[in-house]
């Protein structure tokens, strides 16, 4: 286990497998077209897997593949079974948006994912369509369905809230959590990546969201857990757990384990990073297993990387990136950084 300097251990790796997505959220990819990242960039498996590896040795237990869409990505379960493969790997999870997952979900247990998160911001097909321009609710709502019929374990519905578009469903969406068996987490509006159109009028704080939830549900009692996951989680009367990411009012920096690597293999020390490592030089340069450790060891001892506490101290505080900017430079895209 290494440390870096805020003495926060390497343990938890966030893989994008591809930056293509069939959404187009407002809240992450406000424009239709996009500069997508070159397809002979993109990692292969036996390349992701070998840098799985090299984590795996410095410490990292936990994996989760994002991307884009993760399910886009052809022949996915075949890449799971081989990180799966990995016994030092004890947690492998997927985030997606859900379109594929019905068809998929059968494959990708079998092959090792051990816990599936969907993104759904919205019950309502008509706001669905609004805020991501496509038609596809009721796959989504499908996909959540076949996970909760399979009685796959650890389901987790992450929603968006942004005032005045969804955050009128939060009651709503931990009813739907409940029916399927999965425990709801609310992530405040980040100004980050794509959100070019974000302001912080549009940010719910988690201290508003439990006043509401309190104001419809009565007493709501903090979890008291030594974890370091995004949320912060919190017990109704009747026993039902959700969970609160306030990375935007109240950042968890000093215990944020995480780091991105993209599909071409940039390794990100934060979410707010605008430059990362590039892992994939490395790795098609014929470095060594120990050369590619040395250099992933030396960044993440020299990590100081705090960036929501950072935006949070900004006085009249802005997107952080420009639509020019992130056209030129994708890989400050959160489509592109695995969220």
């Amino acid at each position: 286990m290494i440390n870096d300097a805020w003495l926060r251990p390497l343990r938890n790796l966030r893989l994008s497998v591809t930056d293509r997505c069939n959404l187009r959220c407002a809240y992450c990819m406000p424009e239709e077209e996009y500069a997508w990242l070159p397809r002979g960039d993109i990692l292969t498996f036996e390349e992701i897997a070998r840098l799985v590896n090299v984590f795996a040795d410095l410490g990292v237990d936990k994996v989760r593949l994002t991307g884009g869409e993760p399910l886009l990505r052809k022949d996915l379960p075949r890449l799971v079974a081989m990180i799966a493969a990995e016994p030092r790997i004890r947690d492998l999870a997927i985030t997606t948006n859900g379109i594929l997952l019905a068809a998929e979900a059968e494959a990708l247990r079998k092959a090792g994912i051990g816990r599936v998160t969907v993104s759904l911001d919205t019950l309502r097909p008509d706001r669905f369509r609004v805020l991501t321009r496509r038609d596809s609710h009721a796959q989504v709502l499908e996909g959540i369905e076949a996970v909760h019929r399979m009685g796959w374990s650890g389901l987790k519905l992450d929603s968006v809230v942004i005032r005045g578009t969804n955050d009128d469903e939060l009651a709503d969406l931990i009813e739907f959590g409940k029916r399927t068996g999965a425990e709801v987490r609310f992530i405040e509006y980040m100004d980050v990546g794509g959100a070019t159109r974000w302001t912080m009028d549009q940010v719910v704080s988690r201290a508003e969201m439990l006043e509401r939830l309190a104001a419809r549900y009565g007493a709501v009692e903090p979890v008291v857990e030594e974890t370091s996951a995004p949320a912060d989680r919190f017990r109704l009367s009747d026993g039902t757990i959700f969970g609160i990411i306030s990375s935007t009012t109240a950042p968890f920096c000093a215990s944020c384990d995480r780091s991105r690597l993209t599909a071409d293999g940039q390794w990100l020390l934060c979410l707010y990073a605008t430059a990362g490592i590039d892992l994939r030089r490395s790795l098609r340069d014929g470095s060594s297993k120990e050369e590619i450790a040395a250099l992933i060891r030396s960044a993440w001892q020299g990590r100081r990387d705090r960036g929501a506490e950072e935006r949070l101290a900004v006085k009249d505080r802005q997107p952080l990136i420009q639509i020019t900017e992130l056209r030129a430079r994708p890989h400050l895209e959160m489509h592109t950084r695995g969220g």
